[in-house]
């Protein structure tokens, strides 16, 4: 049976991640930002919804394409910190468990940006490209 080329693989899921990723964070983006894919209602203050629509959008956009991966990726899963324990978590009626007070999704954008802060963009990522012709080492 021949060898699995994990390195390959990793890079590829690696890839796919960030950018479905940056995509599926983009379009909340878009829904607070220009009301896109089903406009998306403010539940909290005009600042903090603008702010976030802000990050989502370009950070979502940089994060697919790749482009100050590391350093976006960090700052949008603080963002996604802030969201789920400023937003979601509480031992009240939201409840607890992220099951219970819908924080799934920042917690799960939280954790994948900070995988992607600690691993990089991938091969297919402008950082590399960037890199490559500044000749600077990965």
């Amino acid at each position: 049976m021949p060898a699995i080329a994990w390195e390959k693989w990793q890079q590829i899921t690696l890839n796919a991640l960030r950018i479905v990723t940056g995509f599926l964070f983009l379009t909340h983006g878009g829904q607070k930002l220009f009301g896109w894919f089903g406009a998306e209602q403010a539940r909290t203050s005009p600042m903090e919804f603008l702010i976030a629509g802000i990050l989502e959008f370009f950070g979502g956009l940089a994060i697919a394409l790749g482009l100050g991966t590391r350093w976006i990726s960090f700052v949008v899963a603080g963002e996604m910190a802030v969201a789920y324990f400023w937003r979601h978590f509480g031992f009240g009626e939201r409840g607890f468990w992220p099951w219970q007070n819908r924080g799934e999704l920042p917690a799960l954008y939280c954790f994948i940006f900070l995988f992607l802060w600690a691993s990089g963009g991938g091969d297919w990522a402008l950082d590399k490209l960037f890199r490559r012709k500044t000749g600077q080492s990965t």
